[in-house]
């Protein structure tokens, strides 16, 4: 009995140290993928509650369901490394590559190491999500509310006080952010990455340095558009609130531009002074004079997307999305779309105001749906965007179009406009497109620094607001310190999301904005584009989209547009009547801080 015992052991391991074969590769991998597939709905559905009713014990759930992904993941990517340098067919062998880097937070595979940081990830995310400032202890408010005061208010020292509020959500979490930083690069090192910022950066089908130098390609080509905004929004300002507040050639204090973050101006518009020869379209009117609700709104949304032949979304998209913040617990209001089961349980999660700028996050969001299920017929682990720029980008592109005259075809807006001045209305897109633009940059600037060690604890405040002076000319409106932990208090670091995706689909919208206004047959100005209803828009746009990742992302971006770069020209096209204004504007101004 015991020699049998021992033939049985020697055998498996006999067979590991031969040379595998493609055909046990393929097995391997058709395994994995299907454990892979059932652990995703496991963990989704998780997910989805524990955003849904944050609660101590929905967050231990999806700590669980984390910890088992992660777990799996993880020993499907060291069981994957018996093939290496064998000679896969070109299908299989990019899904051993997209397995190695599908973890965004690789653990350790300690157990108790892994438990320790799900555990912690899972916490960071409630904290956000239960995340409030109480003006006194009958006046509490979310982010929700924060964000209504920072876009309507004009009162400095009613913003700086709720922004300061605000960003004390981050405090606590600094100690823990620490540790998470440290399992995180443990995990990333026994993957064979550098740190985790290098695996990140690993997943754009280039090596780690090429992709961040193309990174500053980019943001060069756009920059000068960029501070053309910044001088003239600067100035007026100084106007609004003077130069006791503002410095007339220095950052822009961060509390001043009708966002919690600063990440994009739209709001501040209404005080900047344009003059327009047209009465300005007012979208958050146009929706309220219809007695519009959420769902109503997301109805519009998906009625621009079966406009280009897509077919409507589910009835369970309906019975399960969370359209509206409940009034008896706390959810994470941060919008996001969802797909739970790689086919057709496709949600969305939004707190949804009856406002403009919601009514374009929803296009957004249903955006990642309609590419989500153009995709689900690829494998597993295809079934993603060509890269996660695309992602973000597929919907902004659809929100581009958002413009009067699809407004009109769709009997919200009963006439288009008459007049010629287009300038008013660029700068509302520029206000939060290209305003976004370093920002979008800096935040995973700031984390890739801190996963490779260049930026310690010691320092991380002080390294964020260096990078967001460097890149924003934003500055804290009131001292921080390393008492503070300001990134804390924007959801994507809190919730481990990578950033530099809304960066790219910043730039790459405009690509595909392009290409379909092209495909529809517009020959005008860029900027006055709308597609809505073109069917030829929507058969080219669905090429690129049935590919998820399949391919490497430059064949996805040739597929809709024939370009093979991500390249800044398309937006500078778009902007190009803006940017000659601003110019004109900044005249005798200093550009810069």
């Amino acid at each position: 009995m015991k020699l049998l015992l021992v033939l049985l052991l020697f055998i498996p391991l006999t067979m590991s140290a031969q040379t595998p074969s493609v055909a046990e590769a393929e097995k391997f991998m058709e395994q994995a993928e299907a454990r892979l597939r059932e652990i995703s709905l496991k963990l989704n559905r998780a997910q989805w509650v524990q955003s849904n009713f944050i609660t101590y014990d929905t967050e231990a759930l999806a700590a669980d369901a984390n910890e088992e992904n992660t777990a799996v993941t993880t020993e499907l990517v060291e069981q994957a490394k018996r093939f290496a340098g064998l000679k896969l067919p070109p299908d299989l062998a990019r899904k051993f590559m997209l397995l190695k880097l599908s973890l965004t937070a690789p653990a350790p595979r300690d157990p108790a190491l892994r438990r320790e940081m799900t555990e912690i990830a899972a916490s960071l995310e409630g904290d956000y999500g239960r995340g409030k400032y109480c003006r006194k202890p009958e006046d509490c408010l979310d982010v929700t509310a924060i964000d209504r005061i920072m876009a309507t208010s004009r009162d400095p020292q009613e913003l700086l006080d709720v922004w300061t509020g605000w960003h004390k959500v981050g405090v606590p979490m600094r100690d823990r952010y620490v540790r998470f930083v440290e399992l995180s690069n443990q995990g990333a090192k026994e993957l064979g990455f550098k740190d985790t910022g290098a695996l990140w950066r690993s997943n754009y089908d280039m090596p780690p340095d090429a992709f961040a130098a193309d990174l500053e390609r980019l943001w060069q080509q756009v920059r000068p558009l960029y501070l053309s905004l910044h001088t003239f929004v600067r100035s007026r300002l100084v106007q609004q609130y003077g130069p006791q507040t503002v410095p007339p050639n220095g950052p822009i204090p961060a509390h001043l531009l009708g966002n919690i973050w600063a990440q994009q101006w739209g709001d501040v518009y209404p005080i900047l002074g344009v003059k327009e020869d047209s009465p300005s379209v007012d979208v958050t009117a146009l929706l309220k004079a219809k007695n519009l609700d959420a769902k109503g709104m997301v109805k519009y949304g998906e009625g621009f997307f079966t406009s280009l032949g897509y077919d409507p979304l589910p009835q369970t998209f309906w019975e399960r999305s969370l359209f509206t913040k409940p009034a008896d617990r706390d959810v994470v209001c941060h919008a996001s779309a969802w797909d739970l089961d790689g086919q057709d349980d496709l949600r969305i999660k939004m707190c949804i105001q009856v406002r403009g700028s919601d009514f374009v996050v929803i296009h957004h969001e249903l955006g990642h749906n309609f590419y989500q299920r153009a995709y689900k017929h690829q494998p597993f682990l295809f079934q993603n965007g060509a890269n996660d720029g695309f992602h973000e980008a597929i919907g902004d592109a659809i929100a581009l179009a958002i413009t009067p005259e699809y407004l009109h075809k769709v009997g919200l807006l009963e006439k288009v406009p008459a007049g010629n001045n287009d300038v008013p209305e660029l700068l509302k897109q520029a206000l939060d497109r290209v305003a976004f633009l370093p920002f979008g940059l800096m935040i995973d600037q700031w984390r890739w620094k801190v996963f490779s060690g260049e930026v310690t604890p010691a320092n991380y405040n002080k390294a964020w607001w260096d990078l967001r002076l460097k890149y924003q000319g934003v500055a804290p409106p009131t001292p921080r310190s390393e008492a503070d932990f300001d990134p804390g208090a924007k959801y994507h670091v809190a919730g481990n999301v990578p950033y530099m995706r809304y960066f790219l689909a910043h730039i790459l919208e405009f690509q595909f904005y392009r290409s379909l206004c092209r495909a529809s047959g517009y020959s005008g100005p860029l900027h006055r584009c709308t597609f809505y209803g073109s069917k030829e828009a929507g058969a080219k746009f669905n090429k690129m989209l049935e590919m998820g990742q399949s391919k490497p992302w430059p064949d996805a971006l040739e597929a809709a547009t024939g370009e093979r770069q991500i390249d800044g020209a398309a937006l500078l096209e778009y902007f190009a009547p803006l940017k000659k204004w601003l110019d004109e504007q900044n005249k005798g101004q200093k550009e810069g801080w």
